[in-house]
């Protein structure tokens, strides 16, 4: 099996066992290194058997077809003593070979002199074979045709007088074919078990790299509401586990620590600041009031900290809802919503404080939504502000309304700057801005879509942006629709329960 198909029996698995699949990640390197030593190792002692067996095999013909060629001249001898050279030859023939073994004598012209019935047989279907006119040779395999045959050559003296060579050879091409059968046999068994083997690899593996996947997935999906009760609870995790998800939960714990008192210490600053800054931006505006006593400097001077004053005052504001958006402590009266005519309330609005045109498309038939009216107006009005800040001047916005069940979406669309892609991953995160030039005041705080964001998920839907630089962006809010027969049926479930409890 190659490296390429190795990988691809590895990623299937790990796939058809709902497992992540990455070339990089742990588990793979250590099943494909595994399963990769596995082969080598069972490769290995599959080809050292077979080479083993065959040499085993073509060894044994060898010694056979050696006993006989050493034992040939001792008869020839022996017949020789009381019968002609001729007669002797075939009764030593006779004696010596079997049914498997081939022999031949030639004399020292390359004359045939005489041979075994079983070489008369085999030389009429492979002539070939009586055509070997060497000298003295040991036991080797030669090819004729497409037999594998061992073929040995030793001369005959009878009292030191040549008689010529003896031919023995044994066809052992069957005996061969059987081997390799049995070497395929050996390899499906190998290929078989190497599957189980490779298996075997990857669920242990898995159940080792299990309390990983686990952390992981727990830090995936953690936020920053969560780590108070986020404990990872791994069962029986080697130590080296257990001990990292122990430092894991120490950690969050930490964290959580850390985001409470974070969030608490920007509640109290937010809180505490706002009071005095509202008393001072009384007394600024105090003074704005009496500019006949002041001179044109000092009315500039007093305006820009009023200003200046009403803008830090605000993010404070956003600041502190954060605080208790984070915290849990932000409440919403959620409420049946008629969605058509609050957008013809809230673009009417926007029209009124920003002096701007706003485009307002709405279906023909009623959206009821389930959201709290006053936030989800503090979300419109920030965006339709938003929008028309990074819009030109005699672009009007549009705002769409259409429903998805069970979804209601808001786009709000403009057709500004807009926003690069690199950024809009970013664009909701608190005090971020895309390019400080790219402002064109010094109106917002940086938390206007943080808050929009914030806002709109704790009423249920989400807020999503699509942007393309100098073709505008369009701002979508998904909000849940109304359902009156659930509401119906719990108005109900509480009435029932009254009554009981009375």
């Amino acid at each position: 099996m190659g490296l390429k198909k190795l990988k691809k029996a590895i990623a299937k698995r790990l796939k058809l066992n709902h497992w992540h699949f990455s070339t990089s990640s742990l588990q793979f390197r250590l099943t494909f290194e595994l399963a990769g030593l596995s082969i080598c190792g069972l490769g290995i002692v599959a080809i050292w058997a077979g080479w083993q067996m065959e040499q085993n095999l073509v060894a044994a013909h060898k010694q056979t077809l050696d006993y006989i060629a050493s034992r040939f001249p001792e008869q020839l001898e022996l017949y020789s003593e009381m019968e002609p050279v001729e007669t002797s030859l075939v009764r030593t023939l006779q004696r010596v070979t079997t049914a498997d073994v081939m022999a031949w004598v030639k004399d020292p012209d390359g004359q045939l002199v005489t041979q075994s019935t079983a070489t008369a047989d085999f030389v009429a279907q492979v002539p070939d074979l009586m055509t070997f006119e060497q000298g003295a040779m040991p036991p080797q395999i030669v090819r004729v045709g497409d037999r594998q045959i061992v073929l040995c050559i030793s001369p005959l003296a009878i009292a030191g007088e040549p008689v010529g060579q003896l031919y023995l050879s044994q066809d052992i091409t069957a005996d061969l074919q059987k081997l390799y059968v049995s070497l395929w046999r050996l390899r499906l068994v190998s290929g078989a078990t190497l599957i189980l083997l490779i298996a075997a690899i990857i669920h242990r593996i898995q159940k080792v790299t299990q309390p990983l996947a686990q952390m992981s997935n727990m830090a995936q999906a953690i936020s920053a509401d969560d780590l108070q009760g986020a404990k990872l609870e791994l069962q029986q995790a080697p130590d080296e586990i257990l001990g990292l998800a122990q430092v894991f939960n120490e950690m969050l714990s930490r964290l959580s620590s850390a985001w409470d008192n974070q969030r608490q210490f920007v509640g109290n600053v937010s809180h505490e600041l706002r009071t005095p800054l509202t008393i001072i931006e009384g007394y600024l505006q105090s003074l704005l009031r009496r500019e006949d006593s002041l001179s044109e400097y000092q009315q500039q001077a007093i305006a820009t900290a009023a200003t200046e004053t009403t803008h830090t005052i605000q993010m404070l504001q956003d600041l502190l809802d954060l605080a208790r958006a984070d915290g849990g402590h932000l409440h919403f009266r959620t409420q049946p919503v008629m969605l058509n005519t609050f957008l013809e309330e809230v673009s009417a609005m926007g029209q009124q404080i920003n002096q701007r045109p706003i485009h307002l498309k709405t279906p023909p038939e009623d959206v009821v939504i389930r959201a709290d009216q006053d936030r989800l107006q503090q979300v419109m009005l920030n965006l339709i502000d938003n929008a028309l800040k990074y819009s030109a001047p005699d672009q009007a916005i549009e705002i769409c309304l259409e429903t998805a069940s069970p979804m209601a979406l808001i786009h709000i669309i403009d057709q500004g700057i807009g926003i690069a892609l690199a950024h809009q991953a970013r664009i909701f995160e608190r005090f971020y801005r895309v390019d400080e030039t790219m402002t064109r005041s010094r109106d917002g705080t940086g938390l206007g879509l943080a808050i929009a964001k914030s806002l709109i998920e704790g009423m249920g839907g989400k807020i999503s942006l699509r942007s393309q630089p100098h073709q505008g962006s369009c701002f979508t809010l998904k909000l849940p629709l109304w359902d009156i027969q659930s509401v119906s049926t719990s108005h109900n479930s509480e009435q029932d329960g009254l009554r009981r409890h009375g």
